[in-house]
């Protein structure tokens, strides 16, 4: 199969998903509707819009800290060039999951002259550290929330688990197949072993090495203390903006910052696991809010899609905008076809 066609099929099961994960959600408060309606129509978007300003703050700041990581390789992105990038980069992950990544890096080859391969590691290491700052606030969300946590984990994964374990531990055929199945796995990743060892080597070489100079250039840093500050305040805009959508709504307007950080843990997955969280997203909030902590369906509907919403008519807003701003604020340059 094509990249391109693989590409498509991608985002068309993405797609489906989303569409699958938005029907469930929609079916849940089917019978609540005039309230659902109500509840948009008196929600405060006063609070909406400060969520918005935060989340612009975050994206600013993400456009500012790249250049921490590009500096010491001889690279620098102008400010504007940068926050474009990174409103398309956004904008490109609603349609398939990491393509935003690849369009950033692709936009400061075009523009700006920075080698796909080194600005691809740099973003790399952009994930790796957002990843260590997202552990820290699971742990601080686990000695903040255990009980929650774990009453949700003995009810969507602990005892579904264990069920389905009796069931193939009593039906030796289905034992069999998962055996099966776990032994051909196992089994095909040590024959081909070497020939994936071989994708490192050769024609992927300069792209591995690329990689190398992108996740080694934090090393080089002059001031790694603030590319790490950086990134903890890129997180909390993420959870301030979230925070500041609960007093929308009358029925959230009483949760803290204890529950904005479960919210934001598992919103993240969901953004994760599908384009932008299209679908998955309000279907995680909704189910936390109701099973969790008891929030009624029409604010647990309501919430996930004033706060997924407003970001995602923000995000694609600005995406299409910047895609038309970039060619016009670099004619000067000599682009890189």
């Amino acid at each position: 199969m094509k990249k391109s066609t693989r590409s498509i099929v991608q985002f068309l099961l993405l797609l489906a998903f989303g569409i699958l994960m938005i029907w469930l959600s929609l079916r849940s408060v089917a019978p609540y509707k005039n309230d659902v309606i109500s509840a948009f129509k008196g929600a405060d978007y006063f609070w909406i819009i400060i969520s918005l300003v935060i989340s612009l703050i975050s994206h600013f700041l993400r456009a500012y800290r790249w250049n921490y990581l590009l500096n010491p390789l001889g690279h620098k992105v102008g400010l504007l060039n940068s926050n474009c990038y990174v409103f398309i980069c956004y904008f490109a992950n609603y349609g398939i999951p990491r393509m935003g990544e690849i369009s950033r890096c692709t936009l400061a080859a075009k523009y700006d002259k920075v080698p796909f391969e080194v600005a691809l590691g740099t973003v790399i290491t952009e994930r790796i550290v957002d990843t260590l700052v997202f552990v820290v606030i699971t742990v601080l969300t686990l000695c903040l929330q255990f009980s929650n946590l774990i009453g949700m984990a003995n009810k969507y994964i602990f005892e579904p688990a264990a069920s389905k374990f009796n069931d193939l531990s009593q039906n030796p055929i289905k034992f069999a197949i998962v055996i099966s199945v776990v032994v051909i796995l196992v089994g095909g990743f040590l024959f081909f072993r070497k020939k994936l060892a071989a994708l490192f080597k050769g024609k992927f070489g300069n792209i591995i090495k690329g990689f190398g100079e992108g996740v080694g250039s934090i090393r080089k840093m002059e001031k790694p203390f603030m590319f790490v500050l950086l990134s903890f305040l890129i997180w909390a805009c993420y959870f301030y903006s979230l925070y500041f959508c609960f007093l929308a709504l009358k029925g959230t307007a009483h949760l803290g910052q204890s529950e904005a950080l479960t919210l934001l843990l598992f919103g993240t997955f969901a953004v994760i696991f599908s384009p932008g969280g299209l679908g998955v997203y309000p279907v995680i909030f909704q189910a936390i809010l109701v099973s969790t902590y008891s929030i009624d369906p029409v604010s647990a509907f309501a919430l996930p899609w004033l706060s997924w919403g407003s970001q995602f008519i923000l995000l694609v807003t600005l995406g299409v905008i910047s895609l038309i701003v970039l060619p016009i604020i670099n004619r000067s340059k000599d682009v890189v076809s």
